[in-house]
């Protein structure tokens, strides 16, 4: 089954590779090989003018979501800010020269970095490396895991933004610093929390595994439908953390006994294609005339190797892991 592009990435899963540094400036400290040579040497640093300089990445509804330590990052902006201006600009930022302009840039990480040097009118410090779009994202997720902590459900959706990429659950594990079992806990959370749910919510940075997994599990059971869902967050008070959203959003499903029907659900995701799902048995048709004809004949030929793809992908992260 085909992967997703960078393209198709939404929401936090963005977010989370377009984030940038902590507040102060302090070199991160790393043992990851990949990260260590983006560094680079010395003949790559260049200063460049901000303005030359483009955020890299598709274009999200909620760029000015910031889902590393949200709630405080405009304090944080500041005290960086401040540091830059006082101590001068210790680390650079990483980019790449723009594919779609000559003499433009890419930042890759350390959008904080740049924002602050736009502000205060001076040139950034950048590595200019020549990468393409996987190392990028690998580098953002390294380089963000070397500053500072992601939240769990940060690394969920920055997990399943690496799959979307192309790369193997293995590269997942290995980025992330996962065993297979926790892998697993990453991966329950977004097949089963919507991510638009998850985008409304946030970082939620104090709430770990138990608190999404509970959540998950709403969902999994169909006590909470993604509608449902949206309609409460809308109505939860915006001046709530994201841990409190998460944890509103729990409690009000919880006490309100959202319930789905538990009868047979089916689900048709376009013409011609039906998935019927029940309590023991779960059942795929595609009708071979009309506009599902080709399609018809391409699942027939092709089905046996997607099952058996998703079936490998499915033991590789349920594998019994204590780690």
């Amino acid at each position: 089954m085909a992967r997703k592009s960078l393209r198709d990435m939404s929401g936090i899963a963005n977010t989370i590779a377009r984030s940038g540094s902590t507040a102060t400036e302090r070199p991160p400290k790393t043992s990851a090989p990949a990260l260590g040579a983006l560094q680079g040497s010395l003949a790559s640093i260049r200063e460049i003018d901000p303005g030359l300089i483009d955020d890299w990445g598709p274009k999200d509804r909620l760029d000015e979501f910031t889902t590393v330590n949200a709630e405080d990052d405009g304090e944080g902006f500041e005290a960086l800010k401040n540091s830059i201006r006082e101590g001068g600009q210790q680390v650079p930022i990483l980019v790449r020269r723009s594919k779609a302009a000559e003499g433009r840039f890419e930042a890759i990480y350390g959008r904080r970095r740049l924002k602050a040097c736009r502000e205060l009118g001076i040139k950034v410090r950048a590595n200019v490396q020549d990468v393409d779009d996987a190392t990028a994202l690998l580098a953002k997720g390294l380089e963000n895991a070397a500053r500072r902590n992601l939240s769990f459900y940060e690394k969920a959706r920055f997990a399943e933004a690496i799959q979307a990429a192309g790369h193997e659950s293995a590269t997942v594990r290995q980025v992330l610093n996962l065993s297979a079992s926790g892998h697993s806990h990453l991966t329950k959370v977004t097949q089963n929390v919507p991510s638009r749910v998850g985008d409304l919510i946030g970082s939620a940075p104090k709430s770990g595994r138990p608190r999404w997994t509970d959540l998950a599990e709403l969902f999994f059971e169909r006590k909470l439908t993604e509608k449902v869902a949206l309609n409460l967050l809308a109505k939860i008070s915006a001046s709530l953390t994201s841990d409190e959203r998460l944890e509103a959003l729990i409690k009000e499903a919880t006490k309100r006994g959202t319930k789905v029907s538990s009868g047979p659900r089916e689900i048709t995701p376009m013409d011609g294609v039906v998935i019927k799902a029940g309590r023991g048995s779960l059942s795929l048709s595609v009708k071979k005339s009309g506009t599902s004809a080709e399609f018809a004949n391409w699942l027939e030929n092709n089905l046996e190797d997607i099952i058996k793809r998703s079936y490998a992908e499915f033991t590789d992260v349920n594998s019994v892991d204590d780690k």
